[in-house]
């Protein structure tokens, strides 16, 4: 891709990660501030969650993309949370199990190869108890969307580097295992991607 095409995905994907931050702000602040001891965050990308969590958390994050580590390791230290990145590669997480009180997965699952292998091995990493903090856009509901989703999919994975418009998560978290899973379904105002799920999942 020539550099002037990356520069017009990057400053389009910018709005569109700003829009998306704007509209989930207070969800996400109530989502993770709950969270507590060891957490790890899987794909934190550009937008890491450091001010929604409580100050006394540990974190560990999988991060894919090299560019993003120099932020996200200077947004944790700004706020006095004790960080590291883990490389992985695949789905495979490389951590013993039970290591973790929390995972989180903030608009991540849309992009791994395989989410059902990724929440096998999110609920294998959680300690007893445990909880799995969660905040996807998903397949609409509806036909005429749904539809559409599958249209641009080709096309919008190489613009949103990997993202998938249709991705089922909301059945894939409930089929992974977990002994309690509640969520809550809403919209944002961003085309395509407007579908929307939120919730929590136990161990």
């Amino acid at each position: 891709m020539r550099s002037w095409c990356r520069d017009v995905q990057h400053r389009l994907l910018a709005r569109l990660d700003d829009a998306c931050e704007r509209a989930v702000a207070e969800r996400k602040r109530s989502l993770l501030g709950r969270l507590h001891g060891d957490v790890l965050e899987i794909g934190p990308g550009g937008y890491p969650s450091f001010g929604y969590f409580r100050r006394a958390v540990r974190w560990w994050g999988i991060e894919p993309n090299l560019n993003h580590y120099a932020s996200i390791l200077a947004a944790a230290a700004r706020v006095g949370i004790p960080a590291e990145i883990v490389e992985s590669s695949g789905c495979a997480l490389p951590f013993r199990d039970s290591s973790f009180d929390a995972v989180v997965s903030l608009f991540a699952l849309c992009t791994v190869p395989d989410p059902p292998v990724m929440l096998s091995e999110i609920r294998r990493v959680l300690r007893p108890g445990g909880v799995f903090a969660f905040m996807e856009h998903v397949a609409a509901s509806d036909f005429p969307t749904r539809m559409l989703q599958k249209a641009v999919r080709p096309i919008w994975i190489r613009f949103a580097e990997g993202c998938r418009p249709d991705c089922d998560t909301g059945s894939a978290i409930a089929a992974a295992g977990f002994t309690d899973v509640q969520f809550e379904s809403f919209h944002i105002a961003v085309p395509i991607i407007h579908p929307h799920l939120s919730g929590i999942a136990r161990k």
